[in-house]
């Protein structure tokens, strides 16, 4: 458990960095048909919707993210790196448990870790929780592009953790990978950059065929409202991104 201001959560310690956790929401938009813009009012309103769950993300305690300043980058040793992902996801989902917050809990593996622990993908992390009396069932393990554009390795990755009671999320590299989704393994839910598909014109075909294949389809790095606006108009249902976190502290 951190002290000071971080006295109620649990911290992590690796070299001279201390690493807490931080929460993007994703949100369920169809639940209240928006009918106004983000810039009608935004600090009049407490939500976007329903909440799905909650992306974890790293955090350096000293207030920078890792996306600014990613700790990973510093190990060289795989099975050192391996410790730190696993170790890093059990703080996540100790704090996000003992917040007794609602929904599903989003957590990133490392590509890294996926390449260097050989079978079983899910076995330890499982353990972990249920010596916690924690339910692997709301965590969502979130697979990155690069294991989502090889198709037997994402198939033998989502039976792994869906094996050990996970729920498992792709990454969409490109929008074109979603074509392949139906030959692989069953996904819980489908990811993809909205900058990207709303650049390529792929908003509507995505949502079209995720619609068919049953499988939820998030859009994530939701940066504007301009992005927002457009994809409601595509019946989008689940978004994430900087300005639902810039707007959530706002309205707060």
């Amino acid at each position: 458990m951190g002290s000071g201001v971080h006295r109620d959560t649990a911290i992590a310690r690796y070299a001279d960095f201390e690493l807490g956790s931080h929460y993007e929401p994703i949100f369920d938009i169809s639940v209240h048909a928006l009918a106004q813009s983000l810039s009608s009012a935004p600090e009049s309103a407490d939500r976007f919707g329903d909440e799905l769950g909650f992306q974890a993300v790293t955090q350096l305690l000293n207030g920078a993210h890792v996306d600014t300043f990613d700790p990973f980058e510093h190990v060289s040793d795989d099975q050192e790196l391996v410790a730190l992902d696993r170790m890093s996801r059990a703080m996540h989902t100790i704090n996000f448990f003992g917040a007794q917050r609602h929904g599903l809990l989003f957590l990133r593996v490392h590509e890294r870790l996926l390449k260097s622990v050989r079978y079983d993908h899910g076995r330890h992390f499982s353990t972990v929780l249920i010596s916690f009396g924690l339910n692997p069932s709301r965590i969502v393990i979130e697979l990155p592009p690069a294991a989502v554009a090889h198709r037997t390795f994402l198939g033998y990755l989502t039976k792994s953790y869906q094996h050990y009671g996970f729920k498992v999320a792709g990454n969409l590299p490109n929008a074109g990978q979603i074509l392949s989704v139906s030959d692989m393994a069953r996904l819980d839910f489908i990811k993809m950059d909205a900058g990207a598909a709303l650049r390529d014109s792929m908003v509507k075909p995505l949502v079209g065929y995720a619609n068919r294949l049953r499988i939820p389809l998030i859009f994530n790095r939701v940066a504007t409202e301009a992005q927002f606006d457009l994809l409601q108009q595509y019946d989008v249902r689940f978004v994430q991104g900087p300005l639902f976190v810039v707007n959530e502290h706002r309205a707060a």
